[in-house]
């Protein structure tokens, strides 16, 4: 099955993967070691390479017909932003995260067995306060590197995925007066720009599918990420409009790439950020993006029921993402046919298809599951499509 297309009644793939796998031991390793000045650029990318060519060849063996590369030479899923001038102190604000949360996973601290909400506040890239002081330009090209190493690797397709621009605008402090930037919209703008020069790379090195994660658009059905856009003077419905206008624009014009846009409530160390259904945006949501592929997080009575979905315009795929990624427990068939079933209720089975609700691991900490749990529960996944819809 190809995903060449977004153009309608193009074939569907019917099984997907978000991009992130959990990091083995050496790679973390060698993360903590680079970070500490233990080794250099070029030792930490032999080590990369090789996690790389290890986990490609084990996605080919087991029968995905869309790979990753597991987001191995990030240290989190945003970080496909992160070779940008301007983005400096973001970049540096994320790394101090992740060191301290893999400092503590070194000193023996456990994460939690079960998911779990954090501490509001708790998670620092979930908060304002960085000021844009240099106008945003590509430096370089991180995610296109990326892609032609794994492309070199797959016997399957490579998808790559990038993150979206009202995340990006969500870390910063526009109205700093250090700001370079007076508007948010003059943010935007710059934003988008260069991710349509990351997205044009791709496609002139035959990328065919690219994923945008697009954590934002929960927080316009959580009450308390609604209550703070409020406290900041930000009307939610225009931010809303705002965040999927700049999402457009940025696959605007690039017909021959199948775009997805995934959703979740969050995804750290086995832990969730949000609540909400998708009722309230969904119908400006679903068929306000301009995007083929929307994967949606529905693996826990936090998503709601699939209603929503009757919102889903007929020229694109729903990926129900049913799988859980924060825990080792292994769902059914019978429970994924059974979901599958209640969906198509609203959607008709063509539009649907299959994946976990997120990454294994949002960053080098990963979350609470074995990798044993990990490979069973794609088993699973390639299981039930081939019984549902074919091979």
């Amino acid at each position: 099955m190809s995903v060449r297309s977004n153009a309608p009644g193009s074939a569907r793939l019917r099984v997907d993967i978000v991009g992130s796998f959990l990091r083995p031991a050496g790679l973390k390793r060698a993360f903590a070691d680079h970070a500490n000045g233990l080794i250099d650029d070029a030792a930490l990318r032999r080590e990369q390479d090789q996690a790389i060519r290890d986990l490609v060849a084990e996605e080919d063996r087991r029968g995905l017909p869309v790979v990753t590369d597991g987001e191995y030479r990030r240290s989190n899923f945003m970080e496909s932003f992160r070779d940008v001038a301007g983005m400096a102190g973001w970049a540096a604000r994320l790394r101090a995260s992740l060191s301290a949360a893999a400092s503590q996973e070194n000193a023996g601290e456990s994460k939690p067995a079960t998911p779990t909400k954090p501490t509001p506040g708790a998670n620092p890239m979930h908060r304002l306060g960085e000021p844009a002081t240099e106008r945003l330009r590509l430096i370089d090209n991180g995610p296109l590197g990326e892609y032609e190493f794994a492309r070199g690797l797959a016997r399957s397709q490579v998808k790559m995925s990038l993150i979206n621009v009202d995340r990006l605008v969500s870390g910063f402090d526009v109205g700093d007066p250090a700001s370079v930037y007076e508007t948010a919209e003059e943010f935007v703008a710059d934003i988008v720009a260069v991710q349509r020069e990351i997205v044009e790379g791709l496609r002139a090195s035959g990328c065919p599918y690219i994923q945008i994660d697009g954590p934002e658009y929960t927080a316009f059905v959580d009450p308390p990420s609604l209550a703070a856009m409020e406290e900041r003077g930000e009307v939610p419905l225009e931010r809303l409009e705002r965040a999927i206008a700049a999402d457009n624009a940025v696959i605007e014009g690039f017909t021959d790439i199948t775009f997805g846009m995934h959703l979740c409530r969050g995804n750290r160390h086995s832990k969730w950020h949000r609540e909400g259904f998708y009722d309230a945006i969904a119908e400006r949501v679903f068929s306000g993006l301009a995007h083929g592929r929307l994967l949606l997080e529905y693996d826990d009575e936090r998503s709601g029921d699939f209603r929503p979905l009757r919102f889903v315009p007929k020229d694109k795929t729903v990926v129900l993402g049913l799988i859980t990624t924060k825990t080792s427990r292994l769902e059914t068939k019978d429970e994924l046919k059974r979901r599958i079933e209640e969906a198509s209720a609203y959607l008709p089975a063509e539009q649907l298809a299959l994946s976990p609700q997120c990454g294994f691991a949002s960053d080098i900490v990963g979350n609470v599951i074995t990798e044993d749990a990990q490979w069973r529960k794609l088993e699973l996944m390639l299981e039930t499509a081939d019984e549902i819809w074919g091979s």
